[in-house]
């Protein structure tokens, strides 16, 4: 698709990996990737619940109040 291939420089280099590019490895690298972000959102959500406090309490229960230390701490206190 597109047309055929044109004449590149070879020596520009590119972090993308430059024309036409087809790595062998590209499922380990997107499994690695998405494994990396995986790791960096959980450590994010548990430190966000760890620290999150409400000011003005919700007045009927909100998803945050199910992993929140603030409500999981009264539910265990009670």
């Amino acid at each position: 698709g597109g047309g055929s291939r044109y004449p590149y420089p070879k020596y520009v280099w590119s972090p993308a990996g430059g024309w036409w590019v087809r790595p062998s490895n590209w499922a380990t690298n997107t499994a690695v990737a998405a494994v990396g972000i995986a790791v960096l959102t959980y450590g994010v959500w548990n430190l966000s619940s760890k620290y999150e406090k409400r000011t003005i309490q919700p007045d009927r229960p909100i998803p945050s109040m199910l992993w929140a230390k603030e409500y999981t701490d009264k539910k265990e206190g009670h």
